[in-house]
C-alpha cells in the first residue's frame, strides 16, 4: 500500500508539473504575441459610426505623403496657455508628434520621446507633442502627459493642423509623426508605432539633414 500510495504521489506531482508547464508556455506565447502586436498596431481614430465604410489610406500611403515636402507652420497652445509656433524653431531639428489620451501606442512611445529629448536636446533636437482629442479637456491631456513623464511641449489643437498634416479628413491613423529638418522640410514620417530604434534612427538623420559644417573643419 505504501509503494502504491508514493507511486500515486509522483504520478500527481508528475501530471500537476505537465499542467503548469503547458499553462507557462501559454503564457509565454500570448505575452510573445502582445508584444509583436503592440510594435506594429495602428489604430483609428474613434469617428461615429455612419453605416457605410470610408476608405482610408493604408499606414504605410499615410506615412509618405509629406516626406520631401515643407512642414505646414502652427501656432498653437500649450497647457498652460503659451503660444507655440513651428517657425520657433526654425534652425533646429523638430519632432513633431500627433497623440491622443485614448491611444494605447502613443503612451508606448511618449516616454522614449522624453528620454530621447534629454538624450539629444544639446544638438538642437525638439519635441512637440500634439494632443489630437476632440473631446479630452486639458486637463484629462495633461493628466496623460505627467503620466507617462513628458516634459517636452505638449499643444493643444485647432483642427486645422490635423488637415494640414493629414490631409482633409484629417488624422486617419495614430501615432503620427513628422521629422522636420533643420531647413523645415518633412524627411521622415510614419503612422503608427515603431520600435524605439526606428524612432531613435529617424531622430539622429533629422539632425544630421541640413547641419551646417563646423568652420574650419576637414
Amino acid at each position: 500500500m505504501k509503494r502504491n500510495g508514493l507511486v500515486f504521489g509522483v504520478m500527481v506531482v508528475g501530471v500537476a508539473l505537465l499542467l503548469w508547464a503547458g499553462w507557462h508556455n501559454l503564457r509565454e506565447r500570448r505575452l510573445t504575441m502582445q508584444r509583436a502586436q503592440e510594435n506594429h498596431v495602428v489604430l483609428t481614430p474613434a469617428k461615429p459610426a455612419d453605416g457605410g465604410q470610408v476608405d482610408s489610406p493604408s499606414p504605410e500611403a499615410e506615412a509618405t505623403q509629406m516626406r520631401g515636402k515643407t512642414a505646414p507652420s502652427f501656432t498653437l497652445v500649450t497647457l498652460d496657455g503659451k503660444k507655440v509656433s513651428l517657425s520657433d524653431f526654425k534652425g533646429k531639428p523638430v519632432l513633431v508628434n500627433f497623440w491622443a489620451t485614448w491611444c494605447g501606442p502613443c503612451k508606448v512611445e511618449m516616454p522614449w520621446f522624453e528620454e530621447f529629448n534629454k538624450q539629444y536636446s544639446a544638438q538642437g533636437l525638439v519635441i512637440l507633442g500634439l494632443a489630437d482629442d476632440v473631446d479630452a479637456g486639458k486637463d484629462a491631456i495633461a493628466k496623460v502627459a505627467k503620466k507617462t513623464g513628458v516634459t517636452y511641449p505638449i499643444l493643444l489643437t485647432d483642427g486645422k493642423v490635423q488637415k494640414a498634416y493629414g490631409g482633409p479628413e484629417g488624422m486617419d491613423y495614430l501615432p503620427m509623426s513628422f521629422y522636420v529638418d533643420r531647413n523645415g522640410v518633412v524627411i521622415e514620417e510614419t503612422a503608427g508605432l515603431g520600435s524605439k530604434d526606428e524612432i531613435e534612427a529617424h531622430i539622429k538623420k533629422t539632425i544630421a539633414s541640413g547641419a551646417v559644417p563646423a568652420a574650419g573643419g576637414q
